[in-house]
């Protein structure tokens, strides 16, 4: 399923986080950036799904004019909303998947501006996961 990433506003955090890094941040990095690299891609995917997700979950439905990823892929396949959640959480390990691709495979640019999307991104899931874990702990106890 082909996401509207543009909107999470990662791709504009990730160019943003490159101001004020010196020497290592060219005119190239910038057009590297700005022709939507796999890694950036792949952390607004984290981003867009992981928020759809715990929106849905949240029980937030007739949000507004568009509809969630969860929405859309069952409108699209037929599938229940349970489906669609395991089809975007496999679409989230992939995501993390091709992050670790970028970072070991042969780079365009250094490391430490590479680390910003990873950055990204495990914000995103570390909120989630935390705000989960968070709430399970406090319906337990």
């Amino acid at each position: 399923m082909e996401l509207p990433l543009g909107w999470c506003g990662y791709s504009l955090l990730t160019t943003t986080s490159f101001l004020g890094m010196g020497d290592i941040t060219t005119k190239e990095v910038f057009h590297w950036v700005s022709n939507a690299p796999r890694i950036v891609k792949a952390s607004s995917t984290i981003c867009r799904l992981m928020d759809d997700h715990k929106f849905v979950q949240g029980h937030n439905k007739g949000h507004g004019d568009s509809a969630s990823s969860v929405e859309c892929y069952m409108n699209k396949h037929g599938v229940s909303e349970e489906e669609a959640f395991d089809e975007l959480r496999k679409q989230v390990v992939d995501a993390w998947k091709d992050i670790n691709l970028e970072c070991v495979e042969p780079r365009d640019v250094p490391m430490a501006l590479l680390i910003r999307p990873v950055n990204l991104a495990t914000v995103m899931d570390g909120f989630f996961t935390r705000t989960v874990m968070a709430t399970f702990m406090l319906l337990v106890s």
